[in-house]
């Protein structure tokens, strides 16, 4: 039986699913609802008609009530204006949920990047030895943050989670109820979550879909991969940021770290003790049922409370099923053997922490930290450094750090950052005592910038709780421009530093050093962010061989293409030997968690799809280092890119148009996440203080998406103008890599719409700035489509045209709706006397609005 192409299978199992459930949420017996549900399809339609003619968003909205809702006064306009965004937002969960439910069909799960593909190129190519070889150093860690690009709450995703099922069964009666109670579900939070609330939300994420994604990935590489042999890694594994991250978030706490860690073991116990009480079932042997039953009881009293009198530890639970494996292999013909393999494999990668806890903290607040560390201990008497220890050179001080010997006791400082921030590390202790070292066994340094960074933590943690040994490894992140060029330097002082290197070899000679891709992009725009982040890890490689140290790189990437996402894993394929790519580390975020991996099906696909992209990159021979010529084209792509972004940040109209033209400011008010949405304290914007997913957020609610494309069209032009042409055609064609990120730029690109913010071509102030812009877009987009032959943007991946098609379409009135509303504040807010509560009205709109397009966009921010 022959396979329909994607789009037809997409066609088929999503846009008219679509088509027909939505039909019936439009029916649904609400008054509210019922009305909102035969004015909307023409609010689209004024709106679709309203574009093509060139008319604005307000425009469109006044001709929409002067035409079908002429009676209405302006309190009812405005009331109808909040239900289309409700609608809209469930019209979008709507969609997510039939996408979710038809995934395995729409994407060939035993395709090409699946671990079946993997195993069948390999045996053709009589290289399953090396696979298996690779397999036993390769690695993915995917790490799960809690950066505010999510905005379903919890019941909203039980509800996608349940519309999916019963979608996939064709359960009318079910789908009907869920529509419905969609439709009185509300959206908004009333209050922000904290971290410890953030931390939950994902642990949902761990036991429902990654226990058993991971678990199926690694039985089939472990049976059919391996077979009869010995596999000696984990492959797979997870770190978790909440609770964990305090960087920018004053409301991470000593104590919420520890009870997210608490909170990891037990959903670890939960998992393995529902896995356990199925196999008691299967279990009722002599000689076995015992051993099964008394370990289902310490595992459920274990469980429910982290203080629980009864307790297993990780050896009397590993020793108990191996010896039960044992006894059934023994006197009971092997059955029901592959249940105990599967739960020793998850023991085996999941331990009793589930996902391994980073800490992370900027360097700046790590420098005010230990100055004010020394100040105290000196003004104690402590002999701990010297007393003239501020007016020593950097090196010097670096020599003194690697030395450092003593004990700190943390209650003798009375500076409550100062207190806390030891009292993490001393947590960390903790942590790894009741959870497993790999519970919490990495503190990431976040904009790091010497070797004196990295040295002041290393002397801290050892001060603090690890005077013995040090079982922390210390990662450091680069992220602007010139400190990825500076990275090479700063790891050189590091490996040469004799008592760091000692801690290197006592962690296994494994240096991580992570790389920011969404401030990169921020401070040095698309083209040359992706670019830096290459070279830096070609030279990262190269000085971390000539050390002897395995170097592993952790991109820190968010879910658009200017936050480093988009496809993934075609960036890891491409890399080449001049990387290194033993392990591919990557943090998943917001809105990427729910979309790329919120289901078993997309969850182990797309892990599938990261290992064999690391592994392809290593099998496959053709994969060659890019050659000089290239490199050339490639730098100085990078380098006109760079320059036309910076002159674009310098425009004295740049923050302005953020601010005032812009939802940048309301992003705040989403009560999406924990964290300040900007660094400062300071009234004015300041660039630097913006947070890399407000920033590019706000350009996605516009519809511009100028992280994802700004420079490039004009590098490109500077090729074109010169004759030199050829040479970009020939860079895509050689390289993997620059095909990668032309493709995802394709997609930011596919993601704007301009003709939604014409009108701000006619503004006074802002006018000039925003055609800047459009020229830039139409640019791009011209010399893109000239560069890959394509007629249309994403030609070639139609299913995922589609579908981002079918999602700008849904949200075009509630764009609309946000666009009328921004220009009302804007005309409001130049006038002599605003009416503060008109102002109140349509900034809450705006504010409402940012959900279903964020949501409907998937990786927007």
């Amino acid at each position: 039986m022959s396979i329909q192409p994607k789009l037809s299978r997409f066609n088929t199992n999503v846009l008219s699913k679509y088509r027909i459930y939505n039909s019936i949420f439009m029916t649904l017996p609400f008054d509210a609802i019922t009305k909102t549900g035969v004015l909307l399809p023409l609010f689209h339609e004024t709106c679709e008609k309203g574009f093509d003619a060139g008319n604005d968003p307000t425009t469109i909205v006044e001709t929409f009530f002067k035409k079908y809702q002429a009676r209405r006064s302006k309190e009812s306009q405005i009331k109808l204006l909040f239900r289309f965004i409700q609608y809209i937002e469930r019209q979008v969960v709507l969609f997510d949920a039939i996408e979710d439910a038809a995934f395995p069909v729409v994407n060939n799960m035993d395709g090409i990047g699946t671990l079946r593909n993997l195993k069948e190129n390999a045996r053709s190519e009589n290289k399953l030895e090396d696979l298996k070889k690779y397999l036993n150093e390769f690695k993915v860690r995917i790490v799960l943050t809690a950066h505010p690009t999510q905005f379903y709450p919890g019941s909203v995703l039980g509800i996608i989670t349940d519309l999916a099922k019963a979608i996939r069964e064709d359960d009318l009666t079910t789908i009907n109820n869920l529509l419905a109670q969609l439709g009185k579900t509300p959206f908004f939070k009333k209050k922000k979550p904290t971290p410890f609330d953030e931390a939950i939300s994902l642990i949902w994420y761990l036991e429902h879909v990654f226990y058993n994604s991971f678990g199926k990935i690694y039985n089939y590489i472990d049976q059919n991969i391996f077979d009869e042999d010995q596999i000696n890694n984990q492959v797979i594994n997870i770190g978790f940021w909440p609770g964990g991250d305090r960087d920018g978030n004053p409301f991470v706490t000593p104590d919420t770290t520890l009870k997210v860690a608490q909170k990891l073991k037990q959903a670890a116990l939960r998992s393995y003790h529902n896995e356990v009480k199925q196999l008691k079932r299967k279990l009722t042997f002599k000689g076995v049922e015992e051993n099964i039953s008394t370990l289902e009881r310490k595992l459920y009293d274990a469980s429910i409370s982290p203080n629980a009198k009864t307790t297993i530890s990780y050896d009397e639970f590993l020793d108990t099923l191996s010896s039960i494996k044992s006894h059934i292999i023994e006197n009971h013909q092997s059955l029901y053997i592959d249940d105990i393999n599967s739960l020793l494999n998850k023991l085996k990668l999941f331990g009793y922490h589930f996902a391994s806890l980073d800490i992370r903290q900027d360097s700046r607040k790590h420098h005010e930290v230990f100055t004010d560390v020394v100040d105290t201990l000196i003004a104690n008497g402590s002999t701990i450094f010297p007393k003239d220890y501020h007016k020593k050179t950097e090196k010097q001080q670096v020599k003194i750090l690697s030395q450092v010997k003593g004990e700190l006791n943390v209650y003798d400082f009375k500076d409550e950052f100062t207190h806390r921030t030891l009292k993490t590390m001393e947590v960390i202790k903790q942590i790894q005592e009741n959870n497993g070292e790999l519970a919490a066994n990495r503190y990431i340094i976040s904009n790091n910038q010497t070797s004196l960074n990295v040295m002041q933590l290393f002397a801290m943690l050892k001060l603090t709780a690890f005077q013995d040994e040090l079982t922390v490894d210390i990662a450091p992140l680069f992220e602007t421009i010139p400190d990825l060029e500076n990275a090479e330097m700063v790891m050189e002082e590091l490996y040469t530093n004799t008592e760091y290197r000692k801690h290197l070899e006592a962690r296994g000679n494994k240096q991580t050093i992570m790389l920011g891709f969404s401030d990169g992009t921020k401070d040095g725009g698309y083209l040359m962010a992706n670019w830096a982040i290459f070279k830096a890890k070609e030279r990262l490689t190269r000085i971390s061989r000539k050390y002897k140290i395995a170097v592993v790189f952790f991109d820190g990437r968010g879910g658009p293409p200017a936050r480093g996402g988009g496809k993934t894993h075609q960036f890891y394929a491409s890399l080449g030997p001049t990387i290194e790519a033993k392990e591919i580390q990557i943090t998943i975020q917001g809105q990427t968690i729910s979309s790329n991996f919120g289901t078993l099906d997309s969850s182990q696909y797309n892990l599938e799809q990261l290992i064999s992209a690391g592994i392809t990159n290593r099998l496959n021979d053709t994969n060659l280092k890019m050659n000089r010529s290239d490199k050339a084209v490639m730098d100085k792509l990078a380098k006109i890119s760079y320059e036309r972004y910076v002159d674009f940040k310098k425009h004295p109209n740049f923050l302005g148009y953020l601010e005032r033209m812009s939802t940048l400011k309301y992003y705040a008010k989403t009560n999406i996440g924990s964290r300040p949405s900007k660094r400062g304290k300071s009234s004015e914007l300041v660039f630097e203080d913006l947070r890399a997913i407000p920033f590019v957020g706000s350009w996605s609610q516009l519809k511009q998406n100028v992280p994802g494309f700004f420079g490039v069209g004009t590098a490109l032009k500077v090729f074109e103008d010169k004759g030199d042409f050829k040479k970009v055609k020939q860079l895509y064609k050689n390289s993997n890599f620059f095909k990668a990120l032309i493709e995802n730029s394709m997609m930011s690109l596919s993601k704007s719409f301009f003709d939604l913010t014409k009108y701000m071509a006619e503004d006074e102030e802002f006018g000039e700035f925003w055609k800047l812009i459009y020229e830039e877009y139409k640019t791009s987009k011209r010399l893109i489509l000239k560069l890959t032959g394509y007629k249309e943007l994403m030609e070639e991946e139609p299913a995922g045209k589609a579908s981002i098609d079918i999602r700008e379409s849904i949200v075009l009135p509630l764009l609309t709706i946000q666009q009328y509303a921004l220009k009302k504040i804007q005309d409001l807010e130049r006038s002599e006397n605003p009416d503060a509560a008109e102002l109140e009205v349509y900034e809450k709109i705006v504010t409402r609005s940012l959900f279903g397009n964020i949501n409907a966009s998937r990786n927007s921010a």
